[in-house]
């Protein structure tokens, strides 16, 4: 029995799926398979049973997981022991991204600070994947992810994650210089409501801003007719300026490139607000390296006001 063997098995059960299990953990999913039946082989009964939809584990698995964990666990502790001594920080850690934050990160230079990281710590293996928010979040749940930058759909944080917001910015209409939504030519505002009826330009649905306006929508009692879905915002700026709708963006500088003759308004009655924040589970990130990356980005990025942590006395989004 190998300890790789109960890392491969464990990881498949919490991904409820081989292919997932081995993209998590950066190997070929057969090699996978392969060595979970050879541990099945060595223990004498089936770990896993693969004949549904799911891969579920059997009531051998169940009584076997705990075990397997506290292995993990126990071998990690004396990695990280042993590493105390010697000054080294060494592991892996999971970053998601946001589809459409690039701006975003850009703006407080994500790249700058994780080419840091590395090299402070070159032993360990930072992993960074681009998805939508509600995937991101399922993930750090189930441990798929440890830390990431995700877009804000609700009022209220997600149960059992902890916040710490980068951007808050105004929800915007950008629209063609010859819109006709820009009469008269000094206004700086819309209502929602006049949205109604246009062609809508949009980022997809599980990000954070579609969210916030498919929320809106509902409230204000219609669907957004969405014409378009991309996942960069200059590109639905850019579709904007061919006159292909109204896109629908965070009010951030460079988003709405004026370069292309848009103009933005204000979305008002209500105001929106597109928030970006770094989430993380509020149990704490699963070993020392991802602990330390996460101190890293929480002193670098975020101002302490917008801190929802739950750590120094703040209150956290678990209701911790």
């Amino acid at each position: 029995m190998e300890l790789r063997q109960l890392r491969y098995f464990v990881t498949v059960v919490e991904e409820a799926n081989f292919t997932r299990a081995a993209a998590r953990l950066h190997l070929a999913q057969p090699g996978v398979s392969a060595q979970i039946r050879q541990l099945e082989k060595e223990l004498g009964h089936p770990l896993l049973d693969r004949s549904g939809r799911s891969v579920t584990p059997t009531e051998v698995g169940e009584a076997v997981l705990p075990y397997a964990r506290a292995a993990l666990g126990a071998a990690e502790a004396v990695r990280r022991t042993a590493d105390e001594f010697t000054g080294l920080l060494r592991g892996q850690v999971t970053l998601g991204l946001v589809a459409g934050a690039g701006a975003a990160a850009q703006a407080f230079d994500l790249p700058a600070l994780l080419a840091g990281f590395h090299r402070d710590h070159p032993r360990v293996e930072i992993s960074l994947a681009e998805d939508s928010s509600e995937r991101m979040l399922a993930a750090l749940h189930r441990g798929g992810l440890d830390i990431a930058v995700i877009g804000l759909s609700e009022e209220e944080p997600p149960p059992g994650v902890s916040l710490q917001v980068l951007v808050d910015a105004p929800v915007v209409a950008a629209v063609a210089a010859d819109d006709p939504v820009l009469t008269p030519p000094d206004r700086t505002t819309v209502p929602l409501a006049e949205l109604r009826e246009r062609a809508l330009i949009s980022l997809p649905r599980g990000t954070g801003l579609r969210g916030v306006l498919d929320r809106a929508c509902a409230r204000a009692g219609f669907p957004p007719r969405i014409a378009f879905e991309a996942a960069a915002p200059p590109f639905l700026a850019q579709l904007a300026a061919r006159g292909l709708g109204i896109a629908v963006l965070p009010g951030l500088p460079g988003e709405a490139d004026t370069a292309h003759g848009l103009r933005t308004l204000e979305i008002v009655e209500p105001r929106l607000r597109a928030r970006v924040a770094l989430a993380w589970r509020s149990s704490g990130p699963s070993g020392p390296a991802a602990t330390a990356l996460l101190d890293l980005l929480r002193k670098r990025l975020a101002a302490p006001e917008t801190d929802w942590s739950g750590a120094s006395g703040s209150v956290g989004v678990d209701g911790r």
